[in-house]
């Protein structure tokens, strides 16, 4: 599907002016929710402020360095595109419990350790792509934007001392009305302006309900330097409760994995005119960032930084821009923000309602991604049963927490977090699916990427389709799907500078009348995927090397294509009929 709203790619070049708009408007995304989580988090245990004016100071910088470090393109930390990333909600049960248990150095020594799962599953994606499936990953949308919208719901009734009892409602409905007509019915500059036009509108509505205060930032200075009185250092390691709360860590941040490499694919495709196949070493990458921008959060001692996806996609939506320049500046002008107490407090005096409002509209938006996300392979019984349960019992959990009451402590508190059980449960049905199924066990075979291995792969697929009591015109598809398949990558190999041909795997996984192929190997940066894909848009007479690649997309019934640093995986589908 076109995403025709896009007027600027990822690598094309913006105009200046227009490239400092977007950016604002991405700086007040970031600066909005970073704010806010940081004071919920604060508001948990009773601080006295002094670690709120840090913690705020630190989260815009490690916000800002994250973002603009993933629009680069530094090795294998930026993956070029634009990813909005602040404080967020999945750490923050996790991190309550901490400073509960031991106090802010202990967070911010278990927010470091577990840092090292996203680094760790970045290395291992290709061996997990068949736990972080899309259905896991669109429960995992879906649950953390339930599990926000009643935050959301919570700030509309969050109105300073005397204003009335419904003031905060009617802000926070204005604000909706605003943004609702701005999305529907806006374009042009009005589009292109739409959240500061909503945000601008309602806190006009609220000077006069009396829910708007600008003397704080009327009050702060220009120009100061981060209070490091307030940085709560490190715990130590050898401490019980440091043991004690690790694995709950751990646990969150595969969560969050899993989550974040769902929206390193979606910022793929939501940043194009024309989605491409998902390149997942971009996937990687995002995952290493994120990694990066966990461990500098403990470093600072704030509340994990994490992507906001829903958050970068309404930006796109609403200016059709997502030139990685773009995320470079908003990185720059979070830092720049951060060292400015007045802007920083000019954006605290956002209305709460104000900004509760957004929220909901944002989270409306990733719980819709997490639907398009669970359908894009299709939606079969085994997923739909796979879907319906992790969603009933999260919910279920989100709003009464059984667990904390039966487990108690810190592990019934955390595991009984509908995001993290919501994610666990659809990758326990996945395992459980892939290892009960009634399918039949994959077959294996190893060779090298070469000519030389055709006689080899003929006779396995031959042998297969035989024991699967197939037609012969059925096996010769088999067969020739291989042989097309090893063909077309051989054709892409023209980068390969070894004087030793890479191993291939070939993996058959037999379903009903289908037969998937998966081979496995390590070769050149075209995407075969979309090689084939484009060959339907050329005319009738192909050239030569184009006849492998159109010899297999009329053999099989699918073909997909992963690339990960250190191997590529094509999978091919064949459908037979017994004999």
């Amino acid at each position: 599907m076109a995403n025709e709203h896009i007027r600027y790619e990822p690598d094309e070049r913006v105009p200046p002016l227009l490239t400092l708009n977007v950016a604002f408007q991405g700086m007040v995304l970031i600066v909005s929710n970073t704010v806010t989580f940081v004071v919920i988090f604060s508001a948990a245990f009773n601080d006295d402020g002094s670690y709120m004016t840090w913690a705020i100071v630190g989260a815009l910088i490690v916000a800002g360095v994250s973002t603009a470090l993933h629009a680069s393109k530094i090795g294998r930390l930026g993956p070029g595109h634009v990813l909005l990333m602040g404080s967020g909600v999945p750490f923050l049960a996790a991190c309550v419990l901490a400073v509960e248990q031991g106090g802010l150095a202990l967070m911010s020594s278990l927010v470091i350790a577990s840092s090292l799962i996203q680094f760790v599953v970045a290395a291992r994606l290709a061996q997990l792509r068949r736990l972080i499936t899309p259905v896991v990953s669109g429960v995992a949308f879906m649950m953390i934007a339930l599990s926000a919208m009643p935050i959301a719901l919570g700030r509309l009734n969050d109105v300073p001392v005397g204003a009335s009892d419904g003031a905060g409602a009617v802000v926070g409905l204005a604000t909706l009305a605003i943004t609702a007509l701005l999305m529907l019915l806006g374009s042009g500059l009005w589009r292109l302006w739409a959240l500061p036009i909503a945000l601008i509108g309602g806190c006009a509505i609220a000077v006069p309900l009396g829910v708007y205060d600008i003397q704080r930032a009327l009050d702060a200075p220009w120009f100061d330097l981060p209070e490091v009185a307030g940085w709560p250092g490190f715990g130590s390691v050898l401490e019980e409760d440091f043991w004690a709360l690790l694995l709950v860590f751990l646990v969150v941040s595969a969560v969050v994995a899993v989550r974040s490499s769902s929206e390193g694919a979606a910022i793929q495709q939501a940043s194009r005119r024309e989605p491409r196949s998902i390149d997942f070493r971009g996937v990687q990458r995002t995952l290493n960032v994120g990694g990066i921008a966990i461990f500098l959060s403990g470093i600072a001692g704030t509340p994990p930084t994490i992507a906001y996806l829903p958050s970068t996609i309404s930006l796109f939506q609403f200016t059709g821009v997502a030139a990685r320049r773009v995320g470079i500046t908003i990185g720059v002008m979070l830092i720049v923000a951060a060292l400015l107490p007045k802007i920083v407090a000019m954006l605290l005096t956002i209305p709460r309602p104000v900004s509760g409002a957004l929220l909901l509209v944002i989270m409306g938006l990733l719980f819709v991604e997490g639907m398009r996300t669970v359908l894009r392979d299709g939606l079969n019984r085994q997923r739909a049963a796979i879907v319906g349960t992790s969603l009933s019992i999260a919910v279920g959990l989100q709003s009464q927490n059984i667990l904390a009451e039966v487990i108690g402590g810190t592990w019934g508190a955390t595991l009984g977090n509908g995001v993290v059980f919501g994610v666990s449960a659809a990758v326990l049905l996945t395992v459980v699916l892939e290892l009960a199924g009634s399918r039949p066990r994959p077959r294996r075979m190893e060779s090298e990427l070469d000519v030389s291995a055709l006689p080899e792969i003929e006779a396995f697929l031959r042998q297969l389709g035989a024991d699967l009591r197939w037609n012969r015109e059925s096996i010769d598809r088999l067969h020739a799907a291989g042989e097309e398949t090893l063909s077309a990558m051989l054709n892409l190999r023209d980068d390969y500078e070894s004087d030793q041909p890479p191993r291939l795997a070939l993996i058959a996984r037999p379903a009903g009348g289908t037969v998937e192929l998966e081979f496995l190997a390590l070769f050149s940066e075209e995407n075969l995927e979309d090689r084939i894909a484009y060959l339907s848009e050329q005319a009738e007479e192909p050239d030569v090397g184009d006849i492998s690649f159109r010899l297999l997309r009329f053999y099989a019934s699918s073909v997909r294509h992963r690339k990960y640093y250190g191997v590529d995986i094509v999978t091919v589908e064949v459908e037979g009929s017994r004999s």
